[in-house]
């Protein structure tokens, strides 16, 4: 057996590792349809809270969705202003008044940004406050970004979920939007490469260490993250879902999973807008280490690159079991494409679209150096680790 062949059988077996022992994440199977649960004895009293930043184009569609809500038990909302300059304030109010829940929503306008503090997170944090010091704070909070509409059931089923499992945190994956010709092609793999981060069966099961959430859509409640030190225990964090997960699940069970209840309106027309998106937070989730960016290159190109290129160049008994692993790579991709209504047709591309999340990666390094990590609606979050 040659080097390049041992090498190619090496490929195969990282894939096939992938396949059995990485919490079967391909499957895309952990969804909140999979087994509904009972509707609790009581309805707890909910506050969704909104950072909205600019979100003029955004906040009213999200709002009209909360307002028509089924809950039965009491829904407050308050859309926290961070400094906008688009009137996403007067939207929020106009939203309200057309629905008849003027009074149901409170807009808080955001108070300026502290050191140490990501801008996102400073205006959850308002307001969760906001909430906490109400007259009757509510059992849980819903985090919700500007950008998600949801369907009349969506809280509902949260909180029975909530209440059943006794979880401390439920969180939704956004069905992010796959219209354009760039989202068609490169959405389904950022959730794809999510899921292999943070295999929702591993989340959602209290003996793993594994945590995880998606920002977007989480029903935390509210005296589990009191315990947790609240959001200021992970108030410079880029990728804060993740780290709300890690931090919540100290103190009880969480549950992540996928949906298309929550759908995401924010569209991303060009590559180079998914590119900015990517970019914001990839190199933080590297802890912003050069060590560990050069790794995941390496690894990114030996798992995703190798098996095609020795498909395609070999000339000895490499070529068979590199092409075992491109096919077993592309088996994997197809249930998150059909989960998009994407053709299965698109799967042996996988190797390509890693190769522009390896772009996008390198790229978020290249920002952070230049002073420029984080990146969003004008502000650069990403500040330096400690020590550095």
């Amino acid at each position: 057996m040659t080097a390049v062949t041992a090498l190619a059988w090496l490929m195969f077996a990282v894939w096939m590792f992938l396949l059995l022992c990485r919490g079967h994440f391909w499957r895309a199977g952990v969804r909140d349809d999979d087994i509904l649960p009972p509707p609790p004895g009581g309805w707890p009293a909910v506050t969704a809270v909104i950072p909205a930043r600019d979100e003029a184009d955004m906040i009213g569609a999200t709002l009209a969705s909360l307002f028509v809500q089924d809950y039965k038990g009491s829904l407050q909302i308050i859309v926290v202003d961070d400094q906008s300059s688009d009137g996403t304030s007067d939207i929020a109010r106009r939203a309200a008044a057309g629905a008849g829940a003027t009074d149901r929503l409170l807009v808080l306008p955001g108070a300026p940004l502290p050191e140490g503090w990501t801008g996102k997170l400073w205006a959850v944090n308002q307001g969760i406050e906001k909430a906490s010091r109400s007259d009757s704070p509510p059992t849980f909070i819903w985090l919700s970004d500007a950008d998600i509409t949801y369907a009349p059931d969506t809280l509902s089923s949260l909180v029975a979920r909530a209440e059943a499992g006794d979880l401390v945190l439920t969180s939704l994956m956004a069905r992010l939007r796959c219209d354009s010709l760039a989202e068609r092609w490169l959405i389904p793999a950022f959730i794809f490469f999510f899921q292999m981060l943070y295999p929702f069966a591993r989340v959602n099961d209290p003996r793993s260490r594994m945590a995880g959430a998606a920002g977007g859509c989480m029903l935390v409640r509210r005296e589990a993250l009191d315990k947790a030190g609240g959001i200021a225990s992970i108030r410079a964090a880029l990728i804060d879902d993740c780290a709300l997960g890690a931090r919540l699940k100290q103190h009880g069970a969480i549950w992540l999973g996928l949906t298309n209840r929550a759908l995401s309106a924010r569209p991303y027309p060009r590559f180079t807008d998914i590119a900015r998106m990517v970019s914001r937070s990839a190199y933080a989730q590297l802890h912003y280490s050069p060590w560990l960016l050069a790794g995941t290159v390496i690894g990114l190109a030996f798992v995703y690159l190798g098996p095609p290129l020795l498909a395609c160049v070999a000339h000895d008994d490499a070529a068979f079991p590199a092409l075992l692993a491109w096919a077993l790579m592309s088996s994997m991709f197809v249930p998150i494409l059909r989960f998009y209504r994407l053709s299965p047709l698109r799967a042996p591309a996988l190797p390509l679209i890693a190769l522009a999340y390896l772009a996008f990666t390198l790229h978020s390094a290249y920002q952070h150096a230049a002073g420029r990590g984080g990146m969003w609606k004008g502000r650069a979050q990403a500040l330096p680790r400690e020590g550095s």
